[in-house]
């Protein structure tokens, strides 16, 4: 592991304010993978032999039962997925599989485990993780349950359009199928939501979403921190 690699792991706040020697023995043990697009890298029901690091690409989780499939998120660097299965030794809950290229860490479950039991300034990390974890969910649940579905479209155009547009405009990086799976939506709703944001000013050109002026659309979405503020 090159050590611009490891310091990347090491600023995650998970790993920030562990021992130094018991951090240089985990990551002794952890290897990173490159995977092309569209690699299956867990399975829901498998048990939890590691823990993934994301650290360029993109993974998306996901869950299925009764022939239907559903995205859970979207995993961007540089951040972990699947700690509480590990933590508890337990099946994996969602599957996930990369669509980009990606770099991965993997780091042994039973070796984290060990960590937690022995490393009181690492496990006071992953407790915050999984708190951290836990409001995210809560926060999802609220915008499902609390929102139409072009109420839900416009609060993540807004956010999309806050953190990664040029110009007024930005391209989704995920399919639009994708996309209207993670907004609780078919793809026909999905594009009966774009028609309506028309009128707020939002134009869509296949991938490409643009925005002349981002007021009207707020007006609309009425974004809120207890909703949409993922670092709190």
């Amino acid at each position: 592991m090159r050590s611009d690699e490891l310091g990347l792991i090491r600023e995650l706040a998970l790993f920030a304010d562990m021992d130094s020697d018991n951090f240089a023995e985990l990551m002794q043990l952890a290897y990173f993978q490159r995977f092309p697009p569209q690699v299956q890298l867990i399975t829901e029901g498998d048990p939890a032999d590691f823990l993934y690091v994301v650290t360029e690409g993109c993974v998306e989780l996901y869950a299925g039962a009764n022939d239907r499939e559903t995205a859970m998120g979207l995993v961007r660097p540089v951040s972990t997925f699947i700690l509480a299965a590990v933590l508890k030794d337990a099946q994996y809950l969602m599957s996930a599989r990369t669509t980009h290229k990606s770099r991965v860490l993997m780091i042994p479950a039973e070796n984290i485990r060990m960590m937690f039991a022995t490393d009181p300034a690492f496990a006071r990390s992953m407790v915050i993780e999984l708190a951290t974890c836990y409001r995210s969910v809560v926060k999802a649940l609220k915008n499902h349950k609390l929102r139409t579905g072009a109420e839900r479209l416009a609060n993540y155009v807004i956010r999309q359009h806050e953190e990664i547009s040029e110009h007024g405009a930005f391209q989704l990086d995920v399919d639009k199928r994708t996309l209207a799976s993670l907004l609780g939506m078919t793809p026909e709703n999905l594009s009966r939501a774009f028609a309506a944001l028309k009128s707020y000013g939002v134009r869509v050109e296949g991938r490409r979403i643009a925005i002349d002026d981002v007021g009207p659309l707020r007006e609309l979405a009425q974004p809120s921190p207890l909703i949409d503020d993922r670092h709190s």
